[in-house]
């Protein structure tokens, strides 16, 4: 017996290496030490996130160290989920997302063709609340309705390097939790060819 998935958006989970977490890392945290540069990067006020910090990396970081990678990536991706090659990738942002104690992500969607999110810190998690939760700190993606046969939530229990990609319009959430670090992550939009995304193109 075999189990398919024909129906609904696929997502691809993979690992970005210890090394390139390491550098955007290090790239994140010289941003930091440079106030006039973390306001002129400044992005909370185009998201919804109720985090401490949002902010882009400098375009200049991003075509050096993760336009290759990420574009490899989704062209895998594109080509598993349809089968189809895609030529032209464009990245149209990427930023930092800084989640600490009882801050949170509320249920939204992206721009673009392509999504996708990643982790360079993970605190340990304490739950606090009535029971033992085990959503504290993770990400759930919804879509549709739960149906016999059929889940409408994914959620996932982010580890550090873990990059997951998905079509732009899948709604998703990051829980808030009770911890004294910093999970720290990256978001980014891209498009690809407009005649592969167009799925009522000829």
């Amino acid at each position: 017996m075999k189990v398919i998935s024909p129906f609904g958006p696929k997502i691809a989970k993979l690992k970005f290496s210890n090394k390139l977490i390491k550098r955007i890392n290090n790239e994140v945290d010289q941003i930091l030490k440079k106030k006039k540069l973390l306001r002129k990067l400044d992005y909370s006020k185009k998201l919804v996130g109720q985090v401490k910090q949002e902010f882009q990396l400098p375009k200049s970081f991003v075509k050096k160290n993760l336009e290759k990678v990420i574009s490899n990536k989704v062209k895998k991706y594109i080509f598993k989920t349809i089968g189809k090659k895609v030529k032209k990738i464009s990245i149209k942002n990427f930023w930092i997302v800084r989640q600490f104690d009882n801050e949170y992500n509320p249920i939204h969607y992206h721009d673009g063709h392509i999504s996708g999110v990643g982790y360079l810190k993970i605190p340990k998690f304490v739950s606090k609340g009535y029971k033992k939760s085990k959503i504290d700190g993770t990400i759930d993606f919804i879509n549709g309705n739960k149906m016999f046969l059929s889940d409408s939530i994914y959620n996932h229990q982010p580890k550090k390097g873990d990059v997951i990609l998905f079509p732009h319009y899948l709604m998703h959430t990051a829980y808030p939790f009770k911890a004294s670090g910093e999970r720290r992550s990256f978001s980014f939009n891209l498009e690809i060819d407009k005649k592969i995304a167009n799925v009522f193109s000829k």
